[in-house]
This record gives structure tokens, C-alpha cells and sequence, in this order.
């Protein structure tokens, strides 16, 4: 079953577990600010090969911006039997409102 939670229910699950944070955004979305220790998976690549992208043994909390694409990422993990999945509710909008920090990626132009 698939467990949404607030910023502050993810930020403590963090604090108190290893967890494998998924996001499912573009490049051009994640390099503008993303959770601490999570890794870019885009929502077409996480579809199109979800055993390479995803560990039967981890607890996976699937990220985007508002919500929408994280759940229905939890939702595919989910029918392919995962079973310790997270939804980051308001994605990293609601986890930049409720004041926790995003990492931003600096490009340095060539």
C-alpha cells in the first residue's frame, strides 16, 4: 500500500531510517532544487524499467514537484509488488513551504 506523506512525516521517516528517495521529475526540474541524498529517475525512464531503477529492499520515497507524478510512480511500484512505498505529499513545493532545505545544482557555464 502506498503511504503519502506530509514534509514533516518524510523529513522525520529520513531522520530516522535509510530510505531510497526516488525522484521522478526531468534534469531541468531536479538541478532547481531537490531533496538531500536523492537520486533522479525520471517518471517515462522509471516506467520503462522499473526493476534497474528501484531495490525490492529499500523503502522508496517516491518525490516530484506538486505530488501528481510521485503518486502515480508509488502506484506502478506498487502493482510490480514493492511493498515499503512513500508519496512525498505537495512534493518539493510543499517541502520548501514547510521550510526544509531543497539542494540546488550551480552549472558552471563552458
Amino acid at each position: 500500500m502506498v503511504q503519502t506523506l506530509t514534509a514533516l512525516e518524510a523529513a522525520a521517516l529520513l531522520g530516522s531510517q535509510r530510505v531510497d528517495v526516488v525522484d521522478v521529475r526531468d534534469e531541468r526540474e531536479w538541478v532547481t532544487g531537490h531533496l538531500a541524498g536523492s537520486r533522479l529517475v525520471p517518471l517515462d525512464q522509471l516506467r520503462a524499467d522499473p526493476d534497474a531503477a528501484l531495490s525490492r529492499d529499500s523503502i522508496v520515497l517516491f518525490v516530484c514537484a506538486k505530488g501528481v507524478r510521485s503518486l502515480t510512480a508509488a502506484k506502478l511500484a506498487e502493482r510490480l509488488g514493492y511493498t515499503a512505498i512513500y508519496n512525498l505529499e505537495g512534493g518539493t513545493t510543499q517541502w520548501a513551504r514547510a521550510g526544509l532545505p531543497l539542494v540546488t545544482e550551480h552549472r558552471v557555464a563552458a
